[in-house]
């Protein structure tokens, strides 16, 4: 999923999707482990998307909003 997506979502929206992404890596993983899954390449997708919600959750909770993401420098009044 895209980040401007995840940028779009409130807080506890993004911490079930979380939830269901880090649910869907385990059961790739397990399938991995017991049978040859149908598509590997979904894993390293599902680790990816993991990384991007628990990041954009982080900058909600600090308060960071895109401002370090485009290496501006906020000026103090």
């Amino acid at each position: 999923m895209k980040p401007e997506k995840m940028r779009e979502m409130s807080g506890p929206e993004l911490e079930h999707m979380l939830r269901d992404l880090e649910q869907e890596k385990f059961n790739l993983e397990f399938r991995l482990s017991t049978q040859n899954p149908e598509n590997p390449l979904r894993i390293r997708l599902v680790r990816r998307d993991i990384a991007r919600a628990k990041t954009i959750l982080r900058e909600m909770q600090s308060g960071a909003r895109g401002s370090t993401a485009t290496g501006e420098k906020t000026k103090e009044p």
